[in-house]
């Protein structure tokens, strides 16, 4: 069986509940759902802005990358949550502009964009990602 590790880094929000910010396996770093919630205060972000919310969110997911050894680079999926189909223009702008940042062998993560309710009225977006490390 491969070793798990529960991923912890005070650069991302701690889990809100009985889940690890993310877990290493072998070369995989899966990263749980991120919003966009300041590490520090623990306060969410940017209200209404979906935009800036992608970008506080894709730093905590991030963060919690590193903390497993891993960049967006390695990411070979992310999930975006949506409340509403409204913000998938801004979110997929704001989305291209911080994942081709930071994607230097140039195969871009694939990427499932999903409407949901989600946990806080406050989120307007939510981000998970599935990493394997070369």
């Amino acid at each position: 069986m491969t070793k798990r590790t529960a991923l912890t880094t005070p650069d991302a929000p701690a889990a809100a509940h009985s889940f690890s910010q993310g877990v290493r396996a072998g070369n995989v770093v899966q990263v749980s759902g991120q919003g966009p919630v300041d590490p520090a205060s623990g306060e969410y972000l940017h209200p209404g802005d979906v935009a800036a919310q992608v970008e506080r969110t894709l730093l905590n997911v991030e963060a919690v990358l590193a903390a497993g050894g891993a960049t967006i680079d390695d990411v070979v999926m992310l999930r975006v949550y949506l409340t509403t189909r409204d913000h998938f223009a801004a979110m997929n702008e704001a989305y291209e502009a911080f994942v081709t940042r930071r994607v230097r062998h140039g195969v871009l993560p694939a990427r499932t964009t999903v409407m949901v309710e989600l946990p806080r009225e406050e989120m307007l977006v939510e981000v998970d990602a599935l990493a394997v490390i070369a």
